[in-house]
């Protein structure tokens, strides 16, 4: 029976990092059956894969005597690892009629080619969220960017949408840079945050009492992008276009070059993005 004839397949995961365990608790909760899971890495891996099997009643498996019965096999490796697990699980059918999904936000579906090739519709289903140790984030309101078949597409978006996602299609072509576009919503984001903690400490404060001091004015700047805009959100000595000011900051950041380095590149960035003022002196200003 093909996936989209089920009203809710099952679904086997293979790789339980961050993701996959993430992904595996969130489908249960959403009355999808998780059948297996299937792990390899060491005995702490394969523990909590075998923890996490008993919670959601499902089978655990090594890759070499994996079952791979369910109607969705969902591929959650590293990306690097995506081609070879497909290859080396493609002995492992049948495939037809199943759906293949693996879920590398820079990677295409043709990773999944070899399933492909013996009868399974493929695609990548990649979520745009955080996914750290120890957190599992709600998937409610989560953007996932579908690429592939289109009928395994259609399987994907209503999966996505039982768990309160919002799919979309991207373009194969388009996904590296829809990818770098994640970078920069969280992890380059993190490494900015982390840039601010090593000036808090020029100003005397420690990266844990920089965090918290932090928090407010992150929380309220990310409310006022996500109600106004980024033009609206702007304030601060850019905005006044405070030369003076802007001055300043960079003559105490030398004794900090990354930092300085980090305040330049951003700077130039808001005069070419944002509505700065006094926007010539500006630009002459930020010459290093």
């Amino acid at each position: 029976m093909l996936p989209a004839m089920v009203a809710k397949p099952r679904v086997a995961i293979v790789g339980l990092g961050r993701l996959g365990s993430s992904l595996a608790i969130e489908l249960s909760q959403a009355g999808y059956p998780v059948s297996e899971l299937v792990c390899r890495g060491g005995s702490p891996s394969r523990r909590k894969a075998r923890q996490l099997a008993r919670k959601l009643h499902a089978r655990f498996s090594l890759p070499q005597a994996a079952h791979l019965d369910a109607e969705v096999i969902w591929f959650c490796v590293p990306d690097r690892e995506i081609s070879a697990a497909a290859r080396s699980l493609a002995r492992r059918g049948p495939w037809r009629g199943k759906a293949a999904f693996h879920s590398s936000g820079a990677l295409t579906s043709a990773e999944l080619g070899v399933l492909a090739g013996k009868g399974a519709r493929i695609a990548s289903v990649h979520p745009l969220m955080s996914f750290v140790h120890g957190v599992v984030p709600s998937l409610k309101g989560v953007p996932f960017a579908l690429e592939g078949n289109t009928r395994a597409l259609t399987l994907a978006a209503r999966i996505v949408r039982s768990l309160g996602g919002i799919p979309f299609r991207i373009p194969a072509k388009q996904k590296v840079a829809y990818h770098a576009w994640g970078a920069f919503a969280s992890p380059l984001a993190i490494a900015l945050v982390v840039t601010a903690e090593q000036v808090a400490g020029a100003a005397g404060l420690g990266p844990r009492d920089a965090r918290r001091k932090m928090l407010p004015i992150l929380k309220q700047t990310l409310e006022n992008y996500g109600r106004r805009g980024a033009a609206a959100a702007l304030s601060g000595p850019l905005a006044r276009g405070d030369l003076e000011i802007i001055g300043k900051h960079l003559d105490v950041l030398r004794s900090i070059p990354a930092a300085r380095e980090v305040y330049l590149a951003l700077s130039r960035s808001a005069l070419r993005y944002l509505p700065v003022g006094k926007r010539r002196k500006l630009k002459t200003a930020l010459r290093d």
